[in-house]
């Protein structure tokens, strides 16, 4: 990703397009790239324009936000995609990370936080909405403290475990490489090494481990 983060705005309002276009472009570090209105225009874009994150609406004609997202992480694995939706729905939030989305924020929430999550994702890293991260931790940590279930972290070295906690604490390889003195590279490796151990495919799979093992907390 170069310094500008290129944005992808796919949404079936036009201003509500709008408004969030003056919002991303009054930074110096964003450029808006191009605009969607349906999902396919969404793919189709995200394919000539290679942005670095989408910001998906979900209720859209022809393919849904959800389709749409799917369609754009089997294809275009380094974009980045993230959920801009009126509903609050747990249901929905769970979906979006299973299929590769790397946030979910509130069309309601201030300007401030809708930068700061396209800031997260755009490096790597993945954006929860405080309400909806509260359900993440309780879902997947036992009620009661019970945070080892099957302990399968065991099977990781020391190492591995340091690297995904940085991996799940939104750290990109570089970031992770340059805290624990490796190439990036050798973070690679070990990112695949944990993923195949494990047996998970999403830095999404990997954040839901880490908390539910108790490698990371999201307490503030």
């Amino acid at each position: 990703m170069s310094e500008t983060v290129r944005l992808l705005l796919a949404d079936d309002h036009a201003m509500i397009r709008q408004g969030i276009r003056m919002i991303l472009e009054s930074q110096p570090d964003m450029e808006v790239v191009g605009e969607a209105s349906t999902g396919r225009e969404a793919i189709a874009l995200t394919a000539t324009h290679h942005p670095d994150v989408v910001l998906m609406d979900l209720t859209m004609p022809d393919l849904n936000g959800m389709e749409a997202t799917i369609a754009i992480k089997r294809q275009h694995p380094e974009v980045q995609v993230l959920v801009l939706t009126m509903h609050d729905s747990q249901e929905q939030f769970f979906k979006l990370l299973q299929v590769g989305a790397s946030g979910y924020i509130l069309k309601g929430d201030d300007k401030n936080e809708l930068l700061a999550a396209v800031r997260a994702v755009a490096r790597g890293g993945v954006f929860l909405h405080p309400t909806l991260a509260k359900c993440l931790v309780e879902n997947f940590v036992h009620p009661g403290g019970g945070t080892r279930e099957g302990a399968s972290h065991l099977r990781l070295t020391d190492r591995e475990v340091e690297v995904l906690r940085l991996i799940a604490e939104g750290c990109t390889n570089r970031e992770i490489a340059s805290s624990l003195i490796l190439s990036s590279s050798t973070v690679e490796h070990h990112r695949e090494n944990i993923m195949a151990k494990l047996g998970l495919h999403s830095r999404a799979d990997l954040i839901k481990y880490a908390i539910r093992h108790g490698i990371i907390d999201l307490d503030t």
